[in-house]
């Protein structure tokens, strides 16, 4: 079954979580930000291709080579992104994107607008998070 949306289409808490429109509108969300990481990674890999360092000066050698790590590293943050969003891609055509790992319940709207990669509620993801920082003080 194919939904389509209309332009102006935003998910409210009030509706059907997970309609078929709710995931749709999430789908599309996850498949614009892909694009753009990969776009962005792409490009990145370009300007690493294109260019050997070449300076004579030592230090701006450093400073080229400063920028090439940072954007490598930044590039493969880009890459576990990706992967993350293929993840959500998968629970949407699945059927349990929107639901909380741990609880099976609805993580919510606003959560899954700000961070639409999310896989626990705000709830578990604190309890996560305080047990994280329990076992890091030992």
């Amino acid at each position: 079954m194919t939904v389509t949306l209309s332009p102006d289409y935003s998910p409210v808490d009030d509706a059907e979580f997970m309609s078929s429109f709710m995931q749709e509108y999430f789908r599309q969300k996850l498949l614009r930000w892909r694009a753009e990481l990969v776009d962005e990674s792409n490009d990145t890999l370009q300007s690493l291709q294109e260019g050997g360092i070449l300076e004579p000066d030592i230090a701006d050698r450093a400073s080229i080579e400063t920028e090439r790590s940072l954007e490598l590293r930044t590039r493969d943050r880009a890459r576990k992104l990706i992967s993350k969003i293929d993840d959500a891609l998968h629970r949407i055509d699945e059927g349990s994107y929107g639901y909380c790992e741990e609880t099976q319940e609805p993580i919510g709207i606003s959560r899954l607008e700000a961070r639409p990669i999310a896989t626990l509620s705000i709830e578990a993801q604190e309890r996560h998070e305080r047990m994280e920082r329990t076992h890091r003080d030992d």
